[in-house]
């Protein structure tokens, strides 16, 4: 048992940046590539395609989340709960909850694949899809969403990685997977010119790829990792604390990727410019908050082994590092972006209508990604210590009490900029809410693990 520990990595002692800083390194690179996804093909459809194909990828992708939302929220529960018996070295019941979250995520997987197909043509025509997009939207989603257990399989490894304190060996299957999927959409719609279809099935071959790579080595490698759905037994006390810590974080995700789409609908009614120029925009600000997200994410695992072993105020210096490196990234990446906006949207398309419009997003948008860097970093905190119900109400209300109703308000009298200009508005008040629960105290005492009573 003892060289199972010396293999994974231990946060409860140690420089606690050092420790955040190379724990969230291949984190930030894995979900770099990662998002390389989506930017590669937005940026290939764009160019080769057309702005009509890329606003059907653009429209497809608040679609694609709110579909796998609840599930991998769940799934970040289980990285939760394995990350604090692990702290608290339990190992059994770290093999037991690695086994639940991947029958669970079979399960999950057929109905999201199911439920997605049969009804993506009706739920575009719902958000009032321009019809010049609406063909290709649905083919893309389609062929996409028959993906879903080789998505859901491999985020199920990384998430438990992550909780076991391993980044890096996602790191190395995903960017494998990545230029993967770079060669299959260049072979596919460049040389042979098959269209929006090839582009989804480049991305289906590419995370199949991966998880079938990652379980091939994890199950010869791994000390605690063995992935064989014969051996697999399902156990309900710990699904229900999984559930227990990732469904509000599932929920919130859902009700984000909700909110996405009412924003979509706002988008959508100011025609196919405005459609591509968002698809193209939010591909760059998904890239550029991702390393903020991913500190957030490294802060949870770090929080939640040093809350598994009783060390509050490990895990409070822990969240002054991380916010630290947060805020040092975001006004890095913001002054880049003000700067160089207008060059990034070109990268997607030449169209001069759709250039001006994803570069007013842009500039509005990362003008105030310091605030996101602080939700982020307090989301992670609380998330680590298993008190995920107020950042779920906190973004939900950021969300449905600020963006949307500003999005529609705003745009009604601005234009399509209002609804831009809504997003930080929300970011403003879910900030302010985090701040005062964090110094309210009320986080303490989520933890799965509890601490023994003193006779």
């Amino acid at each position: 048992m003892h060289s199972v520990f010396l293999k994974m990595r231990d946060f409860t002692v140690g420089s606690e940046a050092k420790i955040i800083l190379n724990f969230s390194i291949p984190l930030v690179v894995g979900n770099l590539f990662q998002n390389l996804y989506n930017i590669v093909d937005s940026i290939i459809v764009g160019n080769y395609l057309g702005k009509e194909a890329l606003g059907a990828v653009g429209a497809s992708f608040p679609i694609i989340f709110t579909l796998m939302s609840l599930i991998i929220g769940i799934g970040s529960g289980a990285s939760t709960v394995v990350s604090q018996h692990f702290g608290a070295k339990q190992m059994t019941k770290v093999t037991k909850t690695i086994d639940t979250i991947f029958i669970f995520f079979l399960g999950a997987s057929l109905i999201v694949s199911s439920f997605g197909i049969y009804f993506a043509e009706d739920i575009f025509r719902l958000l009032q899809l321009p019809e010049a997009i609406l063909p290709e939207a649905v083919n893309y989603m389609s062929i996409y969403l028959s993906g879903m257990f080789f998505f859901f399989g491999f985020n199920g490894i990384t998430s438990i990685l992550r909780g076991l304190g391993d980044s890096k060996t996602p790191l190395y299957f995903m960017v494998i997977s990545t230029l993967t999927n770079i060669f299959l959409d260049l072979l596919f719609v460049v040389v042979f010119g098959w269209g929006i279809k090839s582009v989804a099935i480049a991305t289906v071959v590419a995370h199949a790829g991966a998880f079938f790579a990652a379980a091939w080595y994890l199950n010869r490698k791994h000390p605690v990792i063995k992935l064989s759905f014969r051996k697999y037994l399902f156990d309900r006390d710990i699904f229900k604390s999984c559930v227990r810590i990732g469904l509000p974080t599932g929920f919130q995700q859902s009700f984000v990727a909700f909110g996405m789409m009412a924003i979509m609908a706002i988008v959508n009614g100011f025609g196919t410019n405005a459609v591509a120029a968002y698809a193209a925009a939010i591909r760059i600000d998904s890239f550029a908050k991702m390393p903020a997200i991913t500190f957030s994410s490294a802060l949870s695992s770090f929080t939640g082994q040093n809350l598994g072993a009783f060390k509050e105020d490990r895990a409070k210096k822990g969240l002054k590092i991380t916010l630290l490196f947060s805020l040092v990234y975001s006004i890095s990446i913001s002054i880049i972006i003000l700067f160089f906006g207008e060059y990034l949207i070109q990268f997607f398309t030449s169209d001069q209508g759709v250039i001006a419009i994803g570069q007013d997003y842009l500039v509005i948008v990362s003008s105030f990604y310091l605030l996101l860097a602080i939700m982020f970093t307090l989301t992670g905190f609380l998330r680590g210590a298993g008190a995920t119900f107020i950042p779920m109400l906190t973004t939900l209300a950021s969300l449905y009490l600020f963006r949307i109703p500003m999005a529609y308000f705003l745009s009604d009298h601005i234009g399509v900029n209002g609804i831009w200009w809504a997003e930080p508005t929300g970011w403003m008040a879910g900030t302010l809410i985090l701040i005062a629960y964090y110094y309210s105290g009320k986080w303490r005492g989520k933890e799965v693990v509890k601490k023994p009573t003193e006779n």
